[in-house]
């Protein structure tokens, strides 16, 4: 994405604002949000929730799916102001991420309250990007869309979250866990 090239953050912002609006006005959204909460059983990622201090999927699933439909809008309103999927395809903090994979496990709903909501869903893994920093353009545009900052808790800056991979990696490996979860010597 180059930023040059992009629609001012508070166009993208204003969109999103929009497009949340009309998803949780959506009458199967109640059904979307209970179906990717109830995915929890399913997210195994050793490097996307773990980053977040002190994870606990009760207490977090429900701010973090909040965060993920607000990275969800912003993605969809940048589509419709570019008409590029690879512009659209905005900086999203790892934790963000992970949440908008769990939503998207929901293809059907998700697919129906798209298409009765006019937006486009934007996401591609070899385009995505899990480079958020607070002085970017995707924060800008959740600034413009929301009125305030994104929690911390869950858009962590890339470098944050790199350090805290490290350590998680490091104990991961203490126990056999190698690549950070993605592998293990373990026979059954």
């Amino acid at each position: 994405m180059s930023t040059s090239t992009m629609p001012a953050a508070d166009e993208v912002g204003e969109r999103a604002r929009e497009i949340l609006a009309a998803v949780t006005a959506d009458p199967e959204f109640p059904a979307f949000e209970a179906a990717t909460l109830e995915y929890s059983s399913d997210w195994q990622c050793f490097t996307g929730f773990p980053t977040i201090s002190e994870w606990n999927l009760d207490t977090d699933k429900a701010p973090l799916f909040a965060e993920g439909l607000r990275a969800i809008a912003l993605k969809a309103a940048a589509f419709e102001l570019t008409g590029s999927e690879t512009d659209a395809e905005l900086a999203l903090s790892a934790p963000v991420d992970e949440m908008t994979h769990a939503m998207i496990a929901q293809p059907q709903l998700l697919a129906r309250i798209a298409e009765r909501t006019g937006f486009t869903l934007i996401h591609q893994t070899d385009q995505e990007h899990t480079d958020y920093t607070s002085s970017e353009y995707t924060h800008a545009a959740y600034v413009a869309a929301w009125h305030g900052a994104p929690p911390i808790r869950y858009w962590l800056d890339k470098a944050e979250v790199d350090r805290r991979l490290a350590i998680l990696a490091e104990k991961y490996d203490s126990i056999g866990f190698g690549r950070s979860g993605r592998q293990h010597a373990i026979a059954f």
